[in-house]
C-alpha cells in the first residue's frame, strides 16, 4: 500500500522518497561571470555570493567597486537578487553552475525595462579569458564626442590599463560613467558596468591614426557612437560655471516637504547662521548616490562646526505617496542624517521651476554651497564619484577647503 501511495505521489506531485526529502538546488558562492543580452552583445559584470548559515548577500563587481544588493532570496531552485534603491532585481534559475534568468527595473506604473540574465560560477574574467598583452595601451586621458541622433556631448575618457586588463571611466559636465572594466583585445577595447538601474557597455576599434571609434549601448534600447583621440590635456568645462544664480539674485530661497509631509525651508531655525549645502539630487540617480555616499558621512563629522546640508529630491513623480518611499530607502541605505524633501520631478525644465532663481537646473547632481549670512557662494554641477580615481579626490579636497573658509568667516 505504501508503495503504491509513493508512486502516486511522484506521478501527481513529482515528489521523491528515494534517499528521503526532495533535493533542493544550492546557491553556490564565490565568484560568477554574470552576463546581460543588450542589443550590443553580451554587457559582463562580476557577481560575488556568500553565504552566513541559510542567509546570502551578493555584490556586483566592476573595477573597484564591490556594489551590495539589497536582499538575496533563496526559494526552491529560484534566486532573486534585489536592488531595491532603484527598484531592480535579477531573478533566476539554480542550475547547478550555471543561473539563468532575466534583469528588470520598473519604470512607470507596473511597466519594466527587462534583459536577459547568465551566469556561470567560478569564471573570473570579463570580457574574454585572453592574457595576452596587446600591442596597444590605452592608459591615460582621451578628448571624447558621443553623438546620438540628435545631439552630441563632450567627455574625457580617463583609462588605465594592465596587461589586457583596462578600467577606467567617461567624465562629462554633469557626472561620470561610474566604474568601468573590461579588456584590450588587439587593436579594440571592450568596457561595460552593471549598478542596478545603469547598464553600459562600451566598444571601440584604435584606427590607424590613433583615434578611436565605437559604439555606446545602455540598458534595454539606448545607442550612441562615440570618438576619441589621446590628450593628456583633455578637460571639460569649469563645473562651477554651469549653473549659476540669475542677476540680482544672491540666494536661493524654498519650501518643499519631507517624507512625512512636513515642510522644510532655508527660513527654519536649523539652517540659520550655518554654512548650508544643498543638494539636488533623485534617487534614481548612480552619480547622486556616490555624492550621497561622501555626504552622508562627512555631515555625521562636521554638523558639530556649524554646518547643515539639505537634500533636495528630484523623483519620477511629484506625488509624495509615490516618492516618500523611495526616499525613504535611499535615506535608509546611505544613514542620512540630515533633511531630505520631495522638490520636484526629474525632468530639468520642471525642476528648473522650482528654482527659479538659477539660470537652470543643468544636472543631477547639482551642490549649492551658501554661507552663514545665506549667500550663495559657489554652484557645483555634476559630481565626479570615487570611480574616478584623482578627480573625486581633489573634489573631496576643493570641497573641504571651501567649507573651512566659510566656517571660518
Amino acid at each position: 500500500m505504501k508503495k503504491i501511495v509513493a508512486v502516486l505521489l511522484v506521478t501527481l506531485f513529482g515528489i521523491s522518497f528515494s534517499g528521503g526529502a526532495q533535493s533542493v538546488p544550492k546557491l553556490k558562492t564565490g565568484v560568477w561571470r554574470a552576463v546581460l543580452q543588450s542589443k550590443g552583445g553580451e554587457l559582463p559584470f562580476g557577481l560575488e555570493i556568500s553565504a552566513n548559515g541559510s542567509a546570502y548577500s551578493a555584490f556586483a563587481l566592476n573595477g573597484a567597486e564591490r556594489l551590495p544588493f539589497d536582499k538575496v532570496t533563496l526559494t526552491g531552485d529560484s534566486v532573486r537578487l534585489a536592488i531595491d534603491i532603484f527598484e531592480a532585481e535579477i531573478r533566476a534559475k539554480v542550475e547547478g553552475n550555471t543561473l539563468r534568468g532575466f534583469w528588470r527595473r520598473r519604470r512607470t506604473g507596473q511597466n519594466y525595462t527587462s534583459l536577459p540574465f547568465q551566469a556561470q560560477h567560478g569564471v573570473r574574467y570579463r570580457f574574454t579569458p585572453t592574457s595576452q598583452t596587446p600591442a596597444i595601451n590605452l592608459t591615460g586621458k582621451w578628448a571624447t564626442t558621443f553623438r546620438s541622433e540628435t545631439d552630441s556631448t563632450v567627455a574625457v575618457g580617463v583609462f588605465e590599463q594592465k596587461g589586457a586588463r583596462l578600467t577606467g571611466t567617461f567624465l562629462t559636465t554633469t557626472g561620470d560613467y561610474r566604474y568601468l572594466e573590461g579588456n584590450v583585445v588587439g587593436d579594440s577595447l571592450m568596457l561595460s558596468t552593471f549598478d542596478g538601474t545603469h547598464l553600459y557597455l562600451f566598444k571601440a576599434k584604435r584606427k590607424p591614426d590613433n583615434t578611436l571609434v565605437g559604439g555606446f549601448w545602455s540598458g534595454e534600447s539606448g545607442y550612441e557612437s562615440w570618438t576619441a583621440r589621446f590628450d593628456p590635456n583633455a578637460k571639460l568645462p569649469d563645473p562651477t560655471s554651469l549653473t549659476y544664480l540669475k542677476p540680482g539674485y544672491k540666494t536661493i530661497d524654498f519650501t518643499f516637504p519631507d517624507v512625512n509631509g512636513k515642510p522644510v525651508s532655508l527660513k527654519d531655525a536649523r539652517f540659520r547662521n550655518k554654512v548650508v549645502v544643498v543638494q539636488i539630487l533623485g534617487s534614481w540617480c548612480p552619480n547622486c548616490m556616490d555624492e550621497t555616499k561622501f555626504l552622508s558621512p562627512w555631515y555625521k563629522k562636521n554638523k558639530n562646526r556649524g554646518v547643515e546640508i539639505v537634500g533636495l529630491a528630484y523623483e519620477k513623480s511629484a506625488e509624495l505617496t509615490e516618492s516618500a518611499p523611495k526616499i525613504k530607502r535611499m535615506i535608509d541605505r546611505f544613514k542620512i542624517d540630515y533633511p531630505v524633501v520631495l522638490a520636484g520631478t526629474n525632468v530639468k525644465s520642471e525642476a528648473s521651476k522650482t528654482l527659479p532663481m538659477l539660470n537652470q537646473v543643468v544636472g543631477f547632481p547639482t551642490t549649492i554651497v551658501l554661507d552663514k549670512k545665506g549667500t550663495v557662494r559657489q554652484i557645483h554641477t555634476g559630481f565626479s564619484g570615487p570611480g574616478t580615481g584623482k578627480y573625486y579626490d581633489e573634489f573631496v579636497a576643493d570641497f573641504n577647503r571651501l567649507i573651512d573658509k566659510l566656517t571660518a568667516e
